[in-house]
């Protein structure tokens, strides 16, 4: 049981989710332990552990991971696959040892192969291929959802994989070749009204779907998770907001008053074409998404914006 004064460790608390996840915390908990990665390397196995053993929290969150959008997970396959590997393996692993019996592993909807059957239940795993473009990034997940079922499994433990679909929202990466499509598009069609264009460039054709979550549902999500015993050990996480990459810029211009024609480059670069989740385990556990899509794109355009103006002044 989580209890107010529990030991929780959260490992990626400056990413966008993982910040999400302990803007919440502290609302609810007292002892919520994070390190910076200058102080620990998650890729140093005998540091993580020695990290563990002293700490001894109660539940490990693994919010930590190397990730981009699909030009970084193309560009950078051995990175991807070998920097979340060994954060993964060490965190999961590491909390065994330090005895720790509850855990959350967050991973990504691109686990499921690049063709599957819609919505993606979670027994379609391992199904069929994966989606090249971002094939290591998701082999790695799929090696910690691996893992945490057979501690379940072997150990008798409450390790618990949640899948979210693309997530979005305050505190995201807005960088021009390792960002997701949202922060691209939210940067693009800011930086075309700043410099007076009447258009932004965008890769791929624009039809692929793509079921988007709140940061913030995220977190959410793995408190609600943190809580509960299940007999699933993976567990999908997204909302009802499914779009295509064209019908979000659309949306984007909209809640911010502009209208901008679209031309997009190397049409063959669409990723899968589609990746809506089933979301039946979760809603069984009592957990579903609350934030309307525009809600949670003014406030991210505005987190954005506010960041934006304070690296200017």
């Amino acid at each position: 049981m989580i209890l107010k004064n529990s030991k929780i460790f959260l490992a990626g608390h400056n990413g966008m989710i993982g910040s999400a996840i302990y803007r919440k915390l502290k609302k609810k908990y007292k002892n919520i332990i994070t390190i910076d990665r200058k102080n620990l390397d998650l890729r140093d196995q005998t540091k993580v552990f020695d990290f563990l053993k002293r700490v001894k929290p109660q539940i490990t969150i693994v919010a930590a991971a190397k990730v981009g959008g699909i030009k970084a997970n193309n560009d950078f396959k051995a990175d991807f696959i070998y920097d979340n590997i060994s954060i993964q393996n060490n965190l999961i692993h590491g909390s065994f040892l330090s005895k720790t019996k509850n855990l959350i592993f967050l991973g990504s909807s691109c686990v499921y192969p690049k063709n599957s059957k819609q919505p993606i239940k979670e027994k379609y795993l391992l199904s069929n291929y994966l989606e090249k473009t971002n094939e290591p990034y998701a082999l790695a997940k799929i090696a910690g959802i691996k893992l945490c079922e057979s501690y379940n499994y072997q150990y008798d433990l409450n390790y618990k994989c949640l899948m979210p679909s693309n997530s979005y929202g305050l505190n995201d990466n807005y960088g021009s070749e390792s960002s997701h499509f949202l922060p691209a598009l939210i940067k693009k069609i800011l930086e075309a009204v700043k410099n007076g264009d009447d258009y932004i460039t965008l890769w791929g054709n624009g039809t692929p779907l793509r079921e988007l979550v709140f940061s913030d549902d995220v977190a959410d999500a793995v408190i609600h998770f943190m809580k509960i015993k299940t007999k699933d050990t993976l567990i999908n996480i997204g909302s009802k907001d499914e779009k295509t990459i064209n019908d979000y810029a659309k949306l984007i211009m909209k809640v911010l008053g502009v209208d901008l024609k679209i031309k997009y480059i190397n049409k063959n670069l669409n990723g899968t074409m589609r990746k809506k989740l089933d979301l039946t385990i979760a809603s069984r556990y009592g957990w579903r998404a609350k934030t309307p899509i525009k809600v949670g794109l003014r406030l991210t355009i505005n987190d954005y914006l506010e960041k934006k103006l304070k690296r200017l002044v």
